[in-house]
């Protein structure tokens, strides 16, 4: 549907084509692509291939059979062609035209176009989807007050992930904290994608409202990720587990998690319980505490690689634990020298600092 978005975007001569037929009254219905199974359910009309433009498809949009473009909608192949489609295909349109549309998207795998004349309404069809086309100032309208949205779920992503990080190092966080985390993030995808469609449906008119959400949405995704690997099941006795009862989570686990947090309604979203439950901690009670693995807090130091990251947090199983250590036990670690060692403990230090002054600025 995004590709059949794309083609009739504002600004693609196919929408003006489009807009043409809508502006003199006439209704028309489009099949974009011409391949055999196309042309096995087309009967009568007759052969163009002539380049496509505007003009034409006004013109042929008198007559009224279906027009048949080629895929890329650069050539109009036929004209005036009644389409059969099987029909026993279920539809749930009632004008001939709109039903030919849907069942032709349902039989065969290509956009389908129909004009209504008398409602000035075009309606996209690819498989089991429809979409209707909205008035373009009506949706940048939608998509700024959308964004606007965005801007608040981040701000408030951003302030939950920095009482996160105080939390943390003071070994005081909850399961409602990691909630108030992974909340907002998900809130803001669940908007994103419905921007997104609108943003496909704008074309090139929507290019810098696209840079825009791009500019909320930058960074959530792996700061996500590396949450969802601090804490999940973080306190579950399991076979893997590490010291202080960390089990430590596989990518698969991380990307089960992350599939089923970006699968909840909203409403199950708000509930901490139930983003609880999907990372596996085990607890009835929002309130009960619980210790990250590190993940996060050391990729924030800055040049200092994954594997390393990620042998530093098996080896010492907890944030705290990794906190205390001394600096001759962190070189113990394979790979990780002495001059790492300490960029370690001076890291964690600065971020404690940092945290303690955000915290009471």
């Amino acid at each position: 549907m995004a590709d059949a978005l794309a083609l009739v975007a504002p600004g693609q001569p196919l929408r003006d084509g489009i807009e043409r037929v809508l502006q003199a009254n006439r209704g028309l219905l489009l099949v974009v692509g011409d391949g055999p199974d196309v042309l096995s359910i087309c009967t009568g009309g007759f052969l163009l291939d002539a380049e496509f433009s505007p003009q034409r498809l006004s013109e042929l949009a008198k007559m009224d059979g279906a027009v048949i473009l080629s895929p890329n909608a650069d050539r109009i192949a036929r004209a005036n062609v009644h389409l059969m489609p099987n029909a026993t295909i279920s539809t749930i349109e009632t004008g001939t035209r709109h039903r030919t549309a849907e069942r032709v998207a349902r039989s065969i795998d290509v956009p389908v176009v129909s004009v209504s004349a008398a409602m000035g309404l075009v309606t996209v069809y690819r498989r089991d989807t429809r979409h209707v086309l909205q008035d373009e100032r009506r949706l940048h309208e939608r998509v700024r007050q959308a964004l606007q949205t965005t801007r608040r779920f981040r701000a408030r992503f951003d302030v939950a992930l920095t009482a996160l990080s105080a939390l943390e190092i003071a070994d005081t966080v909850t399961v409602r904290d990691v909630a108030a985390v992974l909340q907002p993030a998900g809130l803001l995808d669940g908007i994103a994608d419905e921007v997104k469609v609108d943003l496909v449906e704008l074309g090139e008119d929507g290019r810098l409202l696209r840079l825009q959400l791009e500019e909320v949405l930058d960074g959530i995704d792996p700061v996500r990720r590396l949450v969802v690997r601090d804490y999940i099941h973080c306190h579950t006795p399991a076979h893997a587990e590490g010291r202080d009862g960390h089990r430590d989570a596989s990518s698969d686990e991380v990307d089960h998690a992350l599939e089923v947090l970006a699968g909840l309604s909203t409403d199950d979203l708000l509930e901490v319980r139930r983003v609880s439950a999907v990372l596996g901690l085990g607890h009835s009670d929002p309130d009960a505490p619980v210790e990250p693995r590190g993940y996060r807090l050391l990729h924030r130091l800055p040049r200092f690689p994954e594997a390393l990251v990620d042998r530093i947090v098996e080896h010492f199983g907890g944030l705290q634990r990794i906190m205390r250590t001394s600096v001759a036990d962190l070189e113990e670690v394979e790979g990780v020298g002495e001059a790492r060692a300490r960029s370690v403990k001076e890291g964690l230090a600065r971020l404690a600092e940092a945290s303690i002054l955000d915290r009471y600025s």
